[in-house]
């Protein structure tokens, strides 16, 4: 039997997400892959690579990988379609799982690194550019193409996903017994897409940082561009961040009960910008009144003009440090941050798809809703129904770092809240899963211990039902437990503050 006549008596169940794999013992070579018919999908790559470096048609050489079966393909779900997809397999040694792999940003690359990274690991792992090429921060391939949107927005990594997995089927000659996909920031949102719309897709599924909330996210975005630049005199340049995470700290450090350079828990701390207020003369060290009504309004969040919160402000603490404000709030100078990018872009190509809009006009009521009535089903992971996702054993664990400077922390605990309201504190407590880390910026990086893995424990939970409890965070010398929220770490109060085993989950 081919692997063409294998897929044309299973391929329905098997592109549906189902088990149904070719008879056990008729795995394919790497090379015949390139036979391997797939719905609306072109094979363009099967190719056996032998262990050791292997440099990708994109980045740096990667060295010490395992032999494996390298696949690259384009699927076309839509005339206006062009998901290109990489499946990477290991020729030996798989351990009959499969590793989904999600993007930052606007997408519109292949993360080989982290191809190589899950292979390395025994996983049959896939990536995908979303359905277009460009740098993470450029969003002009929307601009007049609705069905890019679309594939962007939740159908790539699905379509992924499936043809990932017919493909380890055919390889292998049977399916992978399990399923999981780990991303954050955007990939955070295609996490919770995935959970939301497919829920049979993944069985177990890790959403960091999630820029779920996509349209109020970058709504916000645009709002605090305005509250920044509108006015010149209110621009808070990054020689003032210092002063202004000294100030946060000086508030609120100390309330956990350790002096340690971190808020535990910043949804605590009452932070007022007026006391930065300059007496005399303005440096660094201070702020003028316009500058310390725009940080109150990023502290804030995004308010219609009835004061109702429509997305949560940012959170005090870690505003000076690499990877901070500096990046993606402020800028460098004005309009050069990050989140100007992302906002602009966002509405110019994908809201009112006019290159030339201006971002000035803005205005929150009535383009709040505009973009949530266009776009809130196609780019928003915001649905709190998660029944479909539990029943069948799935489980999702959320993380979002405190000092996070592209994407509110408190975001993530609001979703984590409206799914324990939906569904009932008991039985979200079955499969759901939201840890805060004080101190950590976007995914990583940051002042606290940031380096931890969600991947094991997840696995655990999947595979032993043993859900989890505490993760132990590392960072330089110091090491903090990280609590299932809402339980913040409790200094014990004896033994250095550095050392995990001093701190306790408590409320």
């Amino acid at each position: 039997m081919s692997i063409s006549d294998c897929f044309s008596w299973f391929s329905i169940a098997c592109l549906a997400g189902a088990a149904a794999v070719c008879p056990v013992g008729r795995a394919a070579t790497c090379e015949t892959l390139a036979d391997l018919k797939l719905s609306g999908t072109a094979i363009t790559i099967a190719q056996a690579v032998p262990a050791g470096s292997f440099t990708p048609p994109e980045g740096q050489a990667l060295n010490n990988l395992p032999a494996f079966c390298r696949v690259a393909g384009v699927i076309k779900p839509s005339s206006d379609s062009n998901i290109q997809f990489e499946v990477w397999m290991p020729a030996s040694g798989w351990n009959g799982k499969f590793q989904g792999i999600g993007n930052g940003g606007f997408a519109g690359a292949i993360d080989y690194r982290s191809l190589g990274a899950a292979v390395t690991r025994g996983y049959a792992a896939a990536e995908t550019d979303t359905g277009h090429r460009a740098s993470g921060t450029d969003a002009t391939w929307a601009l007049g193409h609705p069905q890019k949107v679309i594939d962007f927005g939740y159908r790539a990594i699905h379509e992924m996903t499936e043809k990932g997995k017919a493909i380890a089927a055919a390889f292998y000659g049977g399916g992978p017994k399990r399923s999981y996909f780990s991303s954050c920031s955007n990939g955070g949102r295609q996490a919770l897409m995935e959970a939301q719309r497919y829920p049979a897709d993944y069985d177990g599924i890790v959403a960091g940082a999630p820029a779920n909330y996509w349209t109020h996210l970058l709504a916000e975005a645009v709002s605090n561009l305005r509250a920044l630049l509108d006015d010149p005199a209110s621009y808070i340049p990054p020689a003032k961040l210092p002063a202004i995470q000294a100030a946060a700290l000086a508030a609120c450090d100390a309330r956990d009960g350790v002096k340690d350079g971190l808020i535990e828990n910043p949804a605590q701390c009452t932070f007022d910008p007026a006391v930065l207020l300059c007496k005399d003369t303005e440096t660094d060290a201070c702020l003028t009144a316009p500058q310390a009504a725009a940080l109150k309004q990023l502290y804030a969040g995004l308010r219609n003009g009835k004061g109702q919160l429509l997305f949560p402000g940012y959170s005090p603490g870690g505003e000076a440090e690499p990877g901070g404000w500096a990046a993606w709030i402020t800028g460098a100078a004005p309009g050069k941050s990050l989140m100007y990018a992302f906002g602009t872009q966002f509405f110019m190509n994908m809201m009112f798809e006019n290159a030339a809009w201006d971002f000035h006009t803005f205005n929150v009521d009535r383009d709040v809703k505009a973009a949530d009535d266009k776009l809130a089903g196609t780019m928003n992971a915001t649905d709190a129904d998660l029944k479909k996702f539990r029943d069948r054993g799935g489980k999702l664990i959320l993380y979002h770092g405190w000092s996070d400077a592209a994407i509110p922390a408190q975001n993530a605990i609001d979703y984590f809240e409206s799914v324990v309201k939906k569904m009932g504190a008991r039985e979200s407590g079955d499969f759901l899963r939201l840890y805060m880390v004080p101190g950590m910026q976007h995914c990583g990086g940051g002042s606290g211990p940031n380096s931890f893995d969600m991947a094991a424990p997840l696995e655990r939970w999947v595979e032993q039902n043993t859900a989890p409890q505490e993760v132990v965070a590392r960072g330089g010398a110091r090491t903090r437990p990280l609590c299932p929220y809402p339980l913040v770490a409790k200094y014990k109060g004896a033994g250095s503050t550095d050392d995990a085993a001093n701190f306790v989950c408590g409320k």
